[in-house]
């Protein structure tokens, strides 16, 4: 890798500049004016971000080869590209879960001989009785039934699980088991998973998170009367932080019709109009952290057998345009929960460090074009399972370019 020279508009968490950035053997050496001739100049309409990352996608490739219709990693490689997502952070309900140092050193072996140009970040999983890894790695507990057997049928089980992590990161799916099997039986998905299972399971993954001390992360949340909970919690110093997908931001049950319901289904599902708004205030003062996508790569066939989750990363970076054209967010708040935070995330578990705008944080940057607009189709994305929830959708921007380590992508 040489040396390359970028210039435009500078977005970080502490607002936006004209400057350049200069990028050496992969790395930022420097950021200010007049650094040197520019290799690459972008266009006021443009925006530089740190590298952006998605700390929730779901590859699905598995050591097993049983499932040979999903995701590679290598497909979400090339979704992520497409969407101006520069890592990712991978969850472990495969069929041959991560729990343990050899399971976990069997997947990232079948990651690492790839060469991807995105970054992984792979979750090891919590399942009854499992016990941390020796290396340090981040976590993730499901609550109630997910992908695999990586589930919890009673809280009390995952307390007492949860006792050989303390001090670890944990990453919670927030369901009730016990109320989703009590509303089993109701008439439709979102009846069956309401909002009070959600709102439980959040009391519960906020007082394990202060009695066993994690570092807590409360995945894909939906609800809006769980806000303040979570609020009261990071105001009396419980570490916890939140996620929010592009699917709880843009659709409600509102938009859920005979016709869409197959495509619309995801676990927690589509909330009310009113609590999508707040996700999106969330997002916006920082009751959220995170812009995650939980990119479930579902076929077509495995929707209409009802299977939940919908692709997100071919989309992530026209997304981050709406939120900004037509949202209202600023380009530091972007920064922060596309960038920074995530950055900071899988930083604990990465050799180089990522999310910011700075001398010595990893040379991959995301460039947004906000007058530049972008219609969703099914023919141009690149994840192996061929649609989005978006298709036929314009957004108001478009990924320009991504630098990957000094290199651009176009």
């Amino acid at each position: 890798m040489g040396s390359v020279i970028i210039e435009g508009r500078l977005a970080d968490i502490d607002g936006v500049r004209h400057g350049q950035i200069a990028i050496e053997a992969g790395v930022i050496t420097a950021v200010g004016e007049r650094l040197g001739p520019p290799n690459h100049v972008f266009s006021d309409g443009c925006l530089i971000f740190a590298g952006m990352g998605d700390i929730h996608i779901h590859a699905r490739e598995d050591v097993t080869q049983k499932e040979t219709h999903k995701e590679t990693f290598a497909c979400a490689a090339a979704a992520a590209l497409h969407g101006g997502v520069l890592h990712v952070a991978d969850m472990p309900n495969n069929p041959a879960a991560p729990i343990d140092d050899a399971t976990y050193a069997v997947k990232e072996t079948l990651l690492l001989t790839q060469g991807l140009p995105v970054t992984f970040t792979l979750y090891g999983g919590i399942g009854p009785g499992t016990k941390p890894l020796v290396r340090n790695v981040p976590y993730k507990a499901y609550m109630g039934p997910s992908v695999g057997d990586l589930y919890f049928s009673t809280l009390e089980q995952l307390d007492a699980t949860l006792s050989n992590y303390v001090g670890r990161a944990v990453s919670f799916h927030c369901e009730d088991p016990g109320l989703l099997e009590k509303h089993k039986m109701a008439p439709t998905h979102e009846e069956r998973r309401p909002a009070e299972c959600e709102l439980s399971a959040t009391r519960f993954a906020l007082a394990m998170i202060e009695k066993h001390r994690l570092s807590g992360k409360l995945c894909h949340y939906s609800v809006g009367e769980g806000l303040p909970l979570i609020r009261a919690a990071k105001a009396r110093g419980v570490r916890v932080t939140a996620e929010v997908t592009p699917h709880h931001l843009f659709f409600d049950t509102a938009q859920v019709t005979a016709a869409n319901r197959a495509w619309m289904q995801m676990n927690p599902p589509l909330r009310s109009p009113s609590d999508r708004e707040a996700m999106l205030e969330a997002l916006r003062d920082g009751t959220a952290d995170y812009l995650a996508t939980d990119h479930a790569p579902h076929t077509l066939a495995e929707k209409e057998r009802g299977v939940s989750g919908q692709p997100h990363l071919d989309t992530y970076g026209p997304f981050v345009t709406w939120l900004i054209v037509e949202k209202g967010f600023t380009p530091a708040r972007i920064a922060a929960i596309c960038s920074a935070n995530p950055g900071a995330f899988v930083n604990a578990y990465q050799k180089e460090r990522w999310g910011r705008l700075l001398p010595g944080y990893v040379g991959s940057l995301t460039v947004l074009n906000l007058r530049k607009p972008t219609t969703i189709r099914r023919e141009d994305l690149k994840t192996k399972c061929g649609w989005s929830p978006f298709e036929g959708i314009t957004f108001p921007g478009s990924v320009e370019a991504v630098f990957v380590r000094g290199q651009v992508y176009v």
